[in-house]
């Protein structure tokens, strides 16, 4: 966070998106209906992939901060989580 390479919270990440500085943003398996159409309509229109694999409760693990809707902007770190993903749902 400190490199601003992560973007927490729905409307920054709403905002990151449209301005295409995401690679990859994370939406709750449990979340919102609303709230993740919203986010998967706007990831269709902007290319940017939106991974709903997870429960809010391991998001907020994973990131340790208190946010379930995020983004990753540093492009590196979204391909390689991308490719991590896909090759556990292929196993």
């Amino acid at each position: 966070m400190r490199a601003n390479k992560l973007v927490l919270g729905t409307e920054p990440t709403l905002s990151a998106i449209k301005l295409q500085k995401v690679g990859v943003a994370f939406f709750p398996s449990d979340g919102g209906k609303s709230q993740g159409k919203k986010l998967a309509d706007k990831s269709n229109t902007y290319g940017v992939t939106l991974i709903q694999n997870f429960s809010r409760e391991q998001l907020v693990h994973a990131i340790g901060v208190n946010r379930s809707v995020f983004a990753i902007a540093d492009r590196g770190f979204s391909r390689k989580i991308k490719a991590l993903i896909l090759e556990k749902e292929r196993n």
